[in-house]
């Protein structure tokens, strides 16, 4: 995502500066009643008879066998499925099952054991078959643990009116600690400290995300239905390449793109297209005959490199045919869900503003589908040639919320009636990551000077989409949060717009979207406040075998001396590092092996009296 910084400094706006005070870092705490599942549970890619089922399982051995139950209650008296499968450290100790022969429309309890010890129980359902007028999701992206607390995903988790979490993007971010979004408020830092590069340190971030108490309640209520955006790996990413990577000092783009990737799929509850196929993300997903959701690459599959900002319209790169947002092969794939659907609404789950979203002759990002003129042409072509409707295109990634009509380019577009519009667009704001603040007095009209077909905008505050669909429209409501520097907040519905049956324009709604019954109970919430892991815990050790350097991440539950030791086969010591850490919670260190020759090696990591040992392979 292009941060976005200059949107509007065509209406001269400027940013106010404000004060930072940088304090101690606030650092994730790890359960000890979770153990050996400290991460959670969570589940996703629902489907009318099976669902994804996801854990982690934090343990010292190379390989590890695991139990699995899901049932219609939280006493697994009625248990509908269950089996056994074994996790080692070529997945990072994560755990993915299929859950299958489960039942339609229906709310499930599931669980996992190892070492005789259960974890939490999450709750999950199935989506519907045939006839159907009730559907309710959360639309979130752009979650920056070191912006601020996840009070969105304590929001959601808390609300148990949702049939699923839908995450467009940006789950996490690649970034430093103390870089991109942090400001001292909140006190929270990326681990590791350094941007991520490597699957260990892809691994490591989302360990220390699925620590945070909040986004673990969240995944523990409901199904996560998710897609990818740039920060997965490197800001502003392609297929190949990126702005925020530099392969004379990063290495080679390919490599840190895959391994990326990789740490997604193990980390999140996401179907693989075909087994072991971390590339392909976009699929459909069926919700009777209300809903096709379908979530589309806009990212990594086919894209071209970014043109950047404030480009002009007359820059022939933005002609230029030959460009691709999704892909050819993507795209004959996209057109084809669109006319093939026989639902009533068809949703696309996209990442970046489709909307055009231009000011005095300028493309104001080139990131966006604003880019790729040609491409969102062919797909507008295809939605009016083949006169297809109710058509709702979700988005993140710009960090503000958006509700659009998407006028076609060959079109006089006329906002009082909506007429010349192709389908619309709602964009969700972040969680956490920064707004524009500054900018949050810039009134509707002015932005409607240059980009008529934009009903509403809000660019200062953080929080989600509620997401309401029934058989005569579908309505978003634009939930903000009043802070994420604090944990205690307030959320306010502020905006209701709506798309009625076979029109292609938003309406204002005429209320905020009421309570809707019918969820069972929230699962219990284990809160990892003031009850942590005594001493020492490894989360983990990798890679392994290794080359260059073996990164361990490790919880503290009281400051302490922390001693990393390696010793040959022979027992002789070969390397110690020491640090003294001054705070507890989760915590990083690297061993470097660069000298070492080839072969086996015990890695050992002593704190609080405890030492954790581990053999190793050095390669070359």
């Amino acid at each position: 995502m292009n941060r976005f910084i200059t949107l509007f400094l065509c209406l001269t706006i400027t940013l106010a500066a404000h004060a930072q005070s940088y304090l101690l870092p606030s650092r994730p705490l790890v359960d000890s009643s979770l153990a050996p599942f400290f991460h959670g549970v969570a589940s996703g890619d629902p489907l009318s008879d099976r669902v994804i089922l996801w854990t982690r399982v934090t343990t010292e051995d190379v390989s590890v066998s695991v139990d699995w139950q899901i049932a219609t209650d939280t006493l697994f008296a009625n248990v509908v499925s269950s089996g056994t499968i074994t996790t080692d450290t070529s997945i990072d100790h994560t755990v993915k099952v299929d859950a299958t022969g489960l039942t339609a429309n229906m709310w499930y309890y599931y669980r996992f054991k190892a070492y005789n010890r259960y974890s939490a129980i999450g709750r999950t359902r199935t989506v519907p078959v045939g006839n159907n007028d009730s559907l309710r999701f959360a639309i979130v992206a752009c979650s920056n643990f070191q912006a601020g607390f996840f009070n969105v995903y304590h929001d959601i988790a808390t609300r148990n009116d949702l049939d699923a979490v839908l995450h467009l993007g940006d789950y996490y971010y690649e970034y430093e600690a103390t870089g991109y979004g942090y400001d001292g408020d909140s006190n929270r830092l990326h681990s590791p400290d350094h941007e991520a590069l490597t699957l260990a340190d892809y691994r490591m971030r989302h360990s220390q995300y699925k620590l945070d108490p909040d986004l673990r309640y969240c995944h523990q209520q409901y199904p996560f239905i998710t897609i990818w955006d740039d920060h997965e790996t490197a800001n502003d990413s392609y297929h190949d390449g990126a702005q925020n990577h530099t392969p004379s000092t990063e290495g080679d783009w390919f490599t840190r793109k895959d391994a990326g990737k990789k740490a997604y799929f193990e980390w999140l509850p996401i179907r693989e297209i075909s087994a072991g196929n971390d590339t392909i993300i976009h699929r459909t997903e069926h919700w009777g005959d209300l809903l096709d959701l379908i979530m589309i690459d806009t990212r990594y599959e086919g894209r071209d490199s970014s043109l950047g900002q404030f480009i002009s319209a007359t820059n022939p790169y933005l002609t230029d045919t030959a460009r691709h947002l999704l892909g050819n092969e993507q795209l004959t794939w996209f057109k084809g869900e669109l006319s093939n659907s026989t639902s009533k609404w068809r949703v696309i789950g996209n990442q970046v503003m489709i909307a055009p979203l231009q000011a005095a002759g300028q493309v104001l990002n080139g990131d966006q589908w604003d880019g790729y003129p040609a491409e969102r042409r062919r797909v507008l072509d295809h939605i009016m040639q083949n006169n297809l409707k109710n058509i709702v295109f979700l988005t993140g990634d710009i960090h503000c919320s958006w509700g659009n009509d998407i006028p076609h380019p060959d079109s006089t577009y006329v906002q009082a009636t909506g007429r010349g519009s192709v389908a619309t667009e709602m964009v969700c704001t972040s969680v956490t990551s920064p707004t524009f603040a500054g900018l949050g007095s810039v009134p509707l009209s002015a932005i409607q000077l240059f980009d008529k077909h934009v009903k509403y905008a809000e660019l200062s505050l953080r929080g989600y989409l509620l997401l309401d669909v029934n058989k005569v429209r579908v309505q978003g409501d634009w939930v903000h949060m009043s802070t994420v520097t604090s944990k205690i907040y307030t959320a306010t519905d502020d905006a209701h717009w709506m798309n009625n049956d076979n029109e292609r324009f938003l309406r204002q709604a005429p209320s905020a979207l009421g309570p809707r019954p019918g969820n069972p109970p929230l699962t219990q919430f284990v809160t990892s406040i003031g009850e942590v892991a005594n001493n020492m815990v490894i989360i983990g050790c990798y890679p392994n075998p290794a080359e260059n350097e073996v990164a361990i991440q490790y919880y503290l539950s009281e400051p302490s001396k922390v001693e990393v030791t390696i010793t040959d086969i022979s027992g002789k010591n070969v390397y110690t590092r020491s640090t003294q850490q001054t705070q507890y919670g989760l915590f990083n260190t690297k061993a470097y092996i660069d000298n070492l020759a080839a072969g086996s090696y015990i890695v050992s990591i002593s704190a609080s009296g405890k030492t954790y040992s581990k053999q190793i392979v050095k390669n070359k």
